[in-house]
C-alpha cells in the first residue's frame, strides 16, 4: 500500500511540474537562477520587468506566441 501511495505522489508531482512549466509559471525563477549562475555580478530584472520584457518580445515577434 505504501508503494502505491508513493507512486501516486510521484505522479502527482510530475503532473504539477509539467503544468507549471507548460504555463510558464516557473519562467521567472528559471531566469533568476540562470542570471545568478551566469552573471553573478549583475542584478536580475524584477519579476515585473521580466514579464514586461517577455511580452514586448512577443509583440515584436508574433510568431513566437502560441495563441
Amino acid at each position: 500500500m505504501t508503494a502505491v501511495l508513493a507512486f501516486i505522489g510521484r505522479v502527482g508531482r510530475g503532473i504539477r511540474w509539467y503544468v507549471t512549466n507548460l504555463m510558464g509559471d516557473s519562467a521567472y525563477a528559471t531566469y533568476v537562477a540562470h542570471q545568478r549562475r551566469r552573471h553573478p555580478g549583475e542584478e536580475p530584472l524584477t519579476e515585473r520587468q521580466f514579464w514586461r520584457q517577455k511580452m514586448d518580445d512577443q509583440d515584436r515577434n508574433p510568431g513566437a506566441r502560441c495563441c
